[in-house]
């Protein structure tokens, strides 16, 4: 058996960090897309309607706050739901070495990393982020969201330790992490002699 631990609270804050400069830098790159062809299609068609329009704008920001919020998130969600669903791994977790996985071991679909990536909003409801802090805490490292998503969050590195989750050296489950292409092993929590998980202080 290869064990392979549980990320701890500040390795996933780094890489959820490189994530977020990520999606940021898309998002600026979009909007400034969007508001050069906007204002430049405005100004075409008639300059007096352009101005009237902009006065209207400016008295609707509240709207236009909304609306950048829900395009953001969107953003957001896509890009989580992407690479989790794809490979696991973010470009923030393949540069911290870190990757998602479901809590039985198994590889995550698409739909499960969805569920993850809107998770993200429970966790870090009204801007407080405890559902973040939480994997500080936890026994497992899970957050709200991989707790709402049934995931975890494991190294990839083999760290030959007794915290964590052990796969069989030939298991296929995690294709990315070993050449198989059959499906069907699962990875199995460490367990002490004493029949409790043992903590993880990898924080």
């Amino acid at each position: 058996m290869t064990i392979y631990k549980y990320a701890g609270f500040w390795r996933r804050l780094v890489a959820y960090a490189i994530d977020i400069a990520f999606i940021s830098f898309i998002f600026f790159i979009l909007a400034t897309i969007a508001s050069l062809a906007f204002f430049s299609g405005a100004i075409s068609v008639n300059n007096s309607v352009w101005l009237a329009n902009l006065t209207d704008a400016m008295l609707e920001f509240s709207e236009a706050i909304i609306f950048i919020f829900i395009f953001y998130t969107s953003i957001n969600i896509s890009y989580f739901t992407y690479f989790h669903g794809a490979t696991g791994r973010t470009p923030g977790k393949m540069l911290l070495g870190l990757q998602v996985v479901n809590a039985d071991g198994t590889t995550i679909s698409f739909g499960t990393a969805f569920l993850r990536a809107v998770g993200y909003l429970v966790s870090s409801a009204m801007g407080l982020n405890l559902g973040f802090i939480w994997a500080a805490f936890d026994k497992r490292k899970q957050g709200w969201h991989d707790k709402i998503a049934g995931t975890v969050v494991i190294i990839r590195e083999p760290q030959n330790e007794d915290a964590g989750i052990s796969i069989p050296d030939n298991s296929p489950v995690l294709p990315t992490l070993q050449n198989h292409t059959e499906q069907g092993e699962v990875f199995k929590e460490s367990i002490t002699p004493s029949g409790k998980p043992p903590e993880n202080n990898d924080n």
